[in-house]
C-alpha cells in the first residue's frame, strides 16, 4: 500500500515538474461573436471572410467592416531550471558517503551467528520459583 502511493506520488512529482517547464500557445478565431476555430500547436483555421474582404469586394461599403478577430493566449514555462551539479562541499560530500555506503551495506548477505548453546537442552523445570519465593509482576 506504501510502496503503491510512493509510487503514485513520484509520477505526480514528475509530471508536475514537465508541465512547469511546458510552454504552449491557445489561439482562437472569432468570426464576430461565434468561436470559429481553436488550436493549441498550430494556426487556428480563419473563416474565409479575411480573404473575401482582401479580394474583389474591398470596395464594397457592407465588407469594409472586419468581423473577424484572433485571439492568443500564451502560457510560459520555466527556463531558470539548475542544469548542472556544482562541487559540493565538505558537510555535503559527508552524507554522500555515508549514504552510499549505507545503501550498498544493506545488500550484502548476514553473516550467520554462532549460538554456542544451540545444542544443548535447558534444564529441567523442579519447582515454579516465582511461586516459591511470592513474586509476581504486576
Amino acid at each position: 500500500m506504501k510502496k503503491a502511493f510512493l509510487n503514485r506520488v513520484s509520477v505526480l512529482m514528475a509530471f508536475l515538474v514537465l508541465l512547469s517547464t511546458f510552454s504552449f500557445t491557445v489561439q482562437k478565431h472569432y468570426c464576430g461573436d461565434f468561436l470559429v476555430d481553436a488550436a493549441v500547436f498550430s494556426k487556428a483555421k480563419s473563416c474565409g471572410m479575411d480573404s473575401m474582404q482582401a479580394g474583389k469586394f474591398s470596395d464594397h461599403p457592407d465588407m469594409k467592416k472586419d468581423g473577424c478577430s484572433d485571439k492568443q493566449f500564451a502560457v510560459k514555462g520555466q527556463k531558470d531550471l539548475k542544469h548542472g551539479f556544482s562541487t559540493p562541499d565538505m558537510p555535503q560530500q559527508a552524507f554522500i558517503a555515508s549514504f552510499v555506503f549505507t545503501y550498498f551495506n544493506l545488500f550484502l548477505p548476514e553473516k550467520k551467528q554462532i549460538v554456542p548453546f544451540d545444542d544443548y537442552s535447558p534444564p529441567l523445570i523442579v519447582s515454579d520459583i516465582q511461586l516459591e519465593d511470592q513474586v509476581f509482576l504486576i
